[in-house]
């Protein structure tokens, strides 16, 4: 699987009219992958890869585009931020691999995801509880750490050393404050 690194610079000409047929995929699957509750602005997460030194990675098979990752870079652990597959590629195994490639990324590292939560009465319950498990399945742990977003329930997971509290989720949404606030 080829990785190639997103950064302010080359996200805005992956937008529709990049350069490379693949690239306008990775603002469209961004942009449908997620419920609109948990996005930022196009334009404002571009903006926030070279401010928070995110580390933006988009994920290939030869020509093909997989996915991509997003995570934010912390000293007392990493947060998956954003880790999304195409949907019509899912289920293959491809997600397996660019978590293994991420896991490894930032092996020895504490890391953190948040995710919708699969105790919430919703509509996409089953993804959900497909998500949790996958999640399980490859070492992360849930942390029993949830926060609402106006009717979203989130869930914080782990992997690696330590705990996770309401109190580090709290740090992180300041951190992102200091960048970007929403309505």
């Amino acid at each position: 699987m080829i990785q190639k690194q997103i950064s302010t610079e080359n996200a805005r000409s992956a937008c529709p009219l990049g350069s490379s047929k693949n690239d306008g995929q990775l603002k469209q699957l961004y942009e449908t992958a997620f419920p609109k509750e948990e996005q930022i602005p196009w334009d404002d997460l571009v903006r926030l890869i070279g401010e928070m030194h995110l580390d933006f990675t988009a994920y290939y098979e030869g020509e093909e585009f997989i996915g991509f990752t997003i995570v934010y870079p912390r000293p007392s652990f990493n947060w998956y931020w954003y880790f999304a597959v195409k949907e019509e590629l899912r289920g293959k195994g491809l997600g397996q691999k660019i978590l293994n490639q991420l896991i490894e990324r930032y092996k020895g590292q504490s890391c953190v995801l948040d995710m919708e939560s699969s105790r919430q009465e919703c509509d996409n319950k089953e993804q959900r509880l497909r998500r949790h498990a996958f999640y399980l399945r490859n070492g992360f742990r849930d942390t029993n750490v949830y926060r609402c977003w106006d009717d979203l329930e989130m869930t914080m997971m782990m992997m690696g050393p330590g705990t996770f509290t309401l109190q580090d989720w709290d740090e992180i949404i300041g951190e992102l404050r200091k960048y970007w606030t929403w309505d």
